[in-house]
């Protein structure tokens, strides 16, 4: 890893405020997004840029807004990677959030996260926080060859069960859906059971496949090669080069999610999942129209 000051730490504006404490990633999922070319990396994407100075720049721009909203992190780089054991940045930003009572919607892979719970649980007393946690397979064994370096689906789910203990609402990114891999109806029922289970809030499905750029479908690539013999010349017959690889069990699947999610109550179009993850109390929007 290496360090820079960076010149700001919040992204983006009105409901949807995002930062990112690092850049890259050591849990080595196969099908990472983040490493494609458009994000334009200038350096190895596992030689973790920290920015050193988040804390101090977080805190500059929250005691100067007057209106409280919602904060996300994790959507490029999970705060909570192997560094963060030892760095804790992402622990001083939640204590920053707390301190200046702004809302927080978090997204990892890690039970790292537990470390960090009385203060998401502070948070969500004094605003709101939301946490989101990605599951993709339900068998532990592929587990360990799409996501190598985190931990299993079984144990992030444990994550949920604490997280509902709290009163802390979780969402679930149920994805990607990997082609011939993990899109099984066996698979997304079991990983739906669960979501029942331990009571989320929502789970978003980008309509059960995966998306593919240039330097991600590269490394996905060799990971199929290196794992999947003869998987990689399966995709090119079939999807080519396009960026949306959608299942072809996607229909069966989608009616399965759908299905489970009404008849537990479980939100389940991305639009209402991050209409969620954006609203702040009522109590803060009150606020805001009486300062307006």
């Amino acid at each position: 890893m290496h360090f820079v000051d960076a010149k700001g730490i919040l992204t983006g504006s009105g409901g949807s405020v995002g930062m990112n404490i690092y850049r890259g990633c050591t849990h080595g999922c196969i099908y990472c997004d983040s490493r494609s070319k458009c994000y334009q990396f200038t350096h190895p994407f596992e030689d973790i840029e920290v920015k050193q100075n988040a804390p101090e720049l977080l805190d500059a721009a929250l005691r100067s807004k007057r209106k409280k909203y919602m904060i996300g992190t994790g959507s490029m780089s999970d705060p909570y990677m192997h560094c963060e054991e030892e760095l804790g940045l992402t622990r001083r930003c939640l204590e920053v959030i707390l301190k200046n009572e702004f809302g927080l919607a978090i997204q990892t892979k890690s039970d790292r996260i537990l470390r960090d719970i009385d203060l998401l649980s502070e948070i969500n007393q004094t605003a709101k926080c939301v946490v989101q946690i990605t599951l993709t397979t339900y068998d532990d064994d592929l587990c360990k060859i799409l996501e190598p370096n985190v931990c299993n689906t079984k144990r992030r789910i444990e994550v949920l069960e604490e997280m509902q203990k709290r009163g802390i609402p979780t969402i679930v990114w149920l994805t990607p859906i990997l082609p011939f891999i993990n899109d099984t109806e066996e698979n997304v029922t079991a990983i739906l059971n669960e979501c029942v289970r331990v009571g989320v809030k929502g789970i978003i499905d980008f309509g059960m496949g995966l998306t593919l750029r240039e330097g991600d479908r590269e490394y996905y690539y060799a990971a199929l090669d290196k794992h999947f013999p003869r998987m990689k010349e399966r995709y090119i017959k079939r999807y080519g080069n396009v960026y949306e690889l959608q299942s072809p069990n996607a229909k069966e699947l989608k009616g399965v999610f759908q299905r489970i999610c009404k008849e537990n109550g479980i939100l389940r179009t991305p639009d209402d999942c991050f209409r969620f993850m954006r609203e702040m109390p009522e109590r803060y929007q009150q606020m805001s129209l009486f300062e307006l």
